[in-house]
């Protein structure tokens, strides 16, 4: 288990994460501003911090900035935000978080978050995970970085294959957020089964003419797992 400093303005915030992830069987150690956060991460040197974006003195991506800059960016840090942008989880990462979960945070993905940030790089690159943004001057090197240019967030070098896990974003339409389902559903049979159409279709249950269309429609690229027959 690890030890978790959890950097919160909110003390409702800090004592649900504090009880989720001690029971979890955790050590959790709490700070309310960046100063404490700065305290307790030179005395105890945790292995992860969740860090909230917007405190009342030093900002949470301000923080992470300094840390970085000063070579103590040695430990995984999950970023936390109410009101955080696109543009705002993209700088995080820039400078070394690796990951950012939005407000209210559900128990699922605060767990499966903490989870993927403890994992170690062997571990990861063994299971076959995705490398996340990095920079490729940041001090914490628990993860392999690859290709890019200096001070840039990069991808993976490792093609991942087909996932049986993903992520989905549900703050949409209906239909939008089925689409996207049924493309990465569909998608993962194609890439295992190789790119065959009749694989696929005695698979997911579905007859070949109607499963073509489906794939058309979702806008699933055919070629790119096709290798030669199905």
């Amino acid at each position: 288990m690890a030890t978790i400093l959890v950097v919160d303005d909110e003390l409702g915030i800090r004592a649900l994460l504090s009880e989720i992830l001690t029971d979890e069987g955790h050590t959790v150690e709490l700070a309310e501003d960046a100063a404490q956060a700065r305290l307790v991460r030179e005395s105890l040197r945790p292995d992860l911090v969740l860090l909230d974006i917007w405190m009342p003195d030093v900002d949470g991506v301000t923080l992470l900035k300094e840390w970085s800059a000063s070579g103590q960016l040695q430990m995984p840090v999950i970023m936390m935000s109410g009101h955080g942008t696109i543009d705002t989880a993209v700088e995080a990462t820039k400078y070394g978080a690796s990951a950012f979960l939005e407000k209210p945070i559900t128990l699922q993905k605060l767990l499966r978050a903490v989870e993927q940030a403890l994992i170690k790089p062997a571990q990861r690159l063994a299971m076959g995970l995705a490398t996340p943004y990095v920079r490729s001057d940041a001090p914490y090197n628990g993860e392999v970085q690859a290709g890019g240019g200096h001070g840039q967030p990069l991808l993976p070098s490792v093609a991942e294959g087909p996932r049986a896990e993903q992520s989905f974003d549900l703050d949409r339409p209906l239909r939008e957020a089925r689409d996207a389902f049924e493309k990465s559903y569909f998608e993962f049979h194609l890439a295992k089964e190789g790119g065959s159409m009749t694989r696929v279709a005695e698979k997911t249950g579905l007859e070949r003419t109607h499963l073509y269309r489906k794939l058309k429609q979702l806008g699933v690229d055919l070629t790119r797992n096709k290798r030669g027959g199905g």
